[in-house]
């Protein structure tokens, strides 16, 4: 470690040993000198991209009237209650809504394409595009917002995005209707004809963060050992610390018993895993939680993790596979997801789904509360960020592409107010808001994206 008194830290600080790196979060230190008292951090925003697939059930023509997506009212101060957004009430200030728009990309073109919505629809939600009907190797559909805004402001960090997943991908071959499977098994496109790979094991997803080990090999070798990653570091950690203050030998810690501790929950899932005891997953790799909702909160952790080290400000995370027959006990519907999306609008059916939809967005304050309670400078992450969460498809019992759900939380580095619900005018394209979007983090050149027609206002009716 090169450091010396009276000099400022660069905030691109890694502490190495043989076959672990880890970054540094930002620290006291890391600001030059005369401006410990305006600790401000100008990073560009961080960016999460979220697709639950299969709509919701508020997209349906009654589950709309019952408001079980969208509040009924614009503007600030909506009534959540109703809604499968009510988990988020204690993040509202946070939170902005816009109700029905279009997502005209996922819609069918030629007679041919109809019955595919399950396998193109994925591939729409961040590129907008329509997707060439192809089961061949000749895919091309667009560039996904998260990898334009990766490419502008993502390359000056160690990684430049990360692709995560819940669901098994097989983004190999065609599946159904003429479409190519890596259509259906990504959301992030470098260009038209190349989607870039899921990690769906927190595992690999650890080891790429924290380059646990130079070579498989070397990976390989540190799992078959007790070894931590930062049993490889602790005498680059102890020397930094002697050099520091207080305050960020504190940060310091709590950061890197973070990194163990997450560390050794997947340490325990792959024990477990490994044990011959029957799994509820029998396909999926050791590092893959069975339980759900463990596997979210540790993508999310390791996401949180990741933006406090700078590591990367990208990312996107793709929490369902389109026709799903997973069960979620934990929503207290016994239903298998696809069958649930098709409710036959029986009212009953209808609120069953609505109750998994709340299920899935219960997921995220663990995330965002992780955010802000992650201070960086004088702000915390939460404020930093923008989580763009959705669908491309509306109401799920008739595969169409009306009324998708959609929200953005987090407050952008103040390019967004939040506690806001703004509803699209009729056959308003999802692009439209998304090329709105793209102007809030920056990409302030960019005139169309995807299918829009123009930008889309973020202004309630009393701004």
């Amino acid at each position: 470690m090169d450091f010396i008194t009276g000099k400022h830290l660069s905030r691109r600080t890694f502490v190495r040993g043989v076959g672990a790196t880890v970054a540094l979060p930002f620290l006291d230190a890391m600001v030059p000198a005369g401006r410990l008292w305006g600790r401000t951090v100008e990073d560009p925003t961080r960016l999460v991209c979220i697709e639950m697939v299969h709509g919701a059930a508020g997209s349906s023509d009654w589950g709309a009237s019952q408001n079980l997506w969208s509040p009924a009212t614009v503007g600030r101060g909506a009534d959540l209650t109703p809604t499968a957004l009510s988990p988020l009430k204690d993040y509202q200030e946070y939170l902005t809504v816009i109700s029905d728009t279009d997502v005209r990309g996922a819609e069918a073109t030629k007679p041919k394409e109809i019955g595919g919505d399950h396998f193109r629809s994925s591939a729409t939600f961040l590129t907008q595009a329509h997707p060439r009907q192809t089961e061949s190797s000749d895919v091309y559909v667009g560039t996904s917002l998260d990898q334009m805004y990766a490419h502008r402001f993502g390359q000056d960090t160690p990684i430049p995005s990360m692709q995560l997943c819940i669901e098994n991908v097989d983004q190999a071959g065609g599946c159904a209707y003429g479409y190519a499977c890596v259509y259906t098994d990504t959301i992030s496109w470098a260009s038209p004809t190349e989607p870039l790979p899921m990690i769906r094991d927190p595992r690999v997803a650890f080891d790429q963060l924290f380059g646990a080990g130079g070579t498989p090999e070397a990976r390989e070798a540190r799992r078959r050992s007790s070894a931590s990653i930062l049993d490889f570091i602790t005498g680059e950690v102890s020397q930094l610390r002697m050099k520091l203050d207080a305050p960020d030998r504190v940060r310091i810690d709590r950061y890197l018993n973070n990194i163990r501790e997450i560390e050794r929950r997947i340490q325990r899932i792959v024990e477990r895993n490994s044990s011959g005891e029957m799994r509820e997953l029998p396909g999926a790799p050791a590092g893959v939680p069975d339980s759900f909702d463990e596997h979210v909160r540790l993508m999310f952790d390791l996401q949180a993790l990741a933006f406090e080290a700078d590591m990367t400000r990208v990312f996107s995370f793709k929490m369902g596979r389109d026709a799903s027959g997973r069960v979620y006990p934990a929503s207290g519907i016994d239903k298998a997801f696809h069958p649930a999306s098709h409710h036959g609008e029986n009212e009953q059916n209808i609120l069953d789904f609505a109750q998994i939809n709340k299920y899935h967005v219960g997921m995220l304050p663990y995330f965002l509360e992780k955010l802000k309670n992650t201070m960086e400078g004088d702000a915390h992450l939460l404020d930093k960020t923008m989580i763009i969460y959705g669908s491309p498809m509306g109401n799920p019992n008739v595969h169409n592409h009306k009324r998708c759900p959609l929200f953005v939380a987090g407050g952008a580095n103040g390019q967004l107010k939040g506690d806001l619900h703004v509803r699209a005018a009729p056959e308003t394209p999802m692009a439209n808001v998304m090329l709105s979007l793209m102007h809030k983090l920056g990409l302030n050149d960019m005139t169309s994206f995807g299918d829009s027609t123009a930008p889309f206002s973020f202004t309630a009716p009393t701004d």
